[in-house]
């Protein structure tokens, strides 16, 4: 009980600092240079310097009715830590335009001031978003509408949230300017890297492949088919040292479910061995099509 204790106090301490920082990113970088990378804070941003609405409040009026519809449809998969980070973020995002002003910190005459708001804005977000990650928790909104969309279509998660926030990035450009929109895409593309880096400290794949070894593969396998929704391949295997047969659990999911899925292994068992690893072609169920694949092959040879 007292494990479980500290560990929730971890968790919901990395969910609190991690808004706090993602939040620096919107209040001092991103909404004042007229940048919006995707999300719900993308949309907080054109709605600001259209109507002149708090972003940190059209965040939480956006994001609340879709952490609920999440809610209906995934259950468990979006509780009580989803609707703190979702909260804290908007919060933050007041205070920090509270403190530091809707202006930002930064002097827009100078051109070399939109590249500090990419580059700043980016690796910010990747971390405190990386920091919620940790905590078992994101940041609400448009994550859970890519789930939502690939629930009832084909098309994965992963293309789901690239092309809700390719949406948010095009309507940008028509609300700023097309340069806007470019710089949003460079400030999506540092925070993916730097997200990445602080879930696992290593690679940048959308996918991880997870191998598990333990007494308790039975447990885990449900935990990865109820609460992730994905599936995985028991595999026969023996100890070289010890000679004695086991079993080994195979799985490819996304990474914004590691953390998760490392939480559970060692609460169920603590002496389990896994091992992470990148992967840059997932084919199949639940990723992209092989049949798609082996099309795009056979176009790129056929145009040469």
């Amino acid at each position: 009980m007292q494990l479980k204790t500290k560990q929730k106090f971890i968790d919901y301490t990395y969910i609190i600092i991690g808004s706090a920082v993602t939040a620096l990113s919107i209040a001092l970088f991103t909404t004042p240079a007229q940048i919006a990378p995707g999300g719900v804070s993308g949309i907080g941003t054109i709605l600001y310097h259209m109507f002149g609405i708090d972003v940190g409040l059209s965040i939480f009026v956006l994001s609340v009715p879709v952490f609920i519809a999440g809610v209906r449809l995934f259950g468990s998969l979006y509780g009580i830590k989803s609707l703190i980070g979702t909260v804290a973020l908007s919060a933050f995002t007041s205070f920090w335009n509270l403190i530091f002003g809707y202006g930002g910190i930064l002097d827009y005459s100078r051109e070399m001031s939109l590249w500090l708001s990419v580059l700043y804005g980016g690796v910010l977000a990747g971390i405190g978003i990386g920091l919620v990650m940790k905590g078992g928790s994101n940041t609400g909104g448009t994550d859970i509408m890519a789930l939502i969309l690939a629930r009832y279509t084909k098309i994965t998660t992963g293309t789901s949230l690239m092309i809700i926030d390719a949406v948010i990035i095009a309507a940008s450009a028509f609300v700023f300017s097309l340069e806007s929109a470019l710089y949003a895409i460079v400030v999506a593309f540092i925070t993916s890297v730097a997200l990445d880096k602080v879930v696992l400290s290593i690679g940048t794949g959308y996918a991880k492949e997870i191998t598990i070894i333990s007494d308790r593969l039975e447990e885990i396998g449900t935990f990865i088919t109820k609460e992730l929704d994905r599936s995985g391949t028991v595999l026969p295997a023996k100890g070289l040292y010890s000679g004695q047969d086991k079993k080994m659990l195979m799985t490819v999911i996304p990474k914004e479910y590691i953390s998760r899925l490392v939480r559970k292994v060692h609460e169920l068992d603590n002496s389990a061995f896994m091992i992470i690893q990148d992967t840059y072609h997932v084919l199949g169920e639940g990723f992209v099509p092989i049949e798609e694949m082996v099309a795009k092959q056979h176009n790129d040879v056929t145009q040469y």
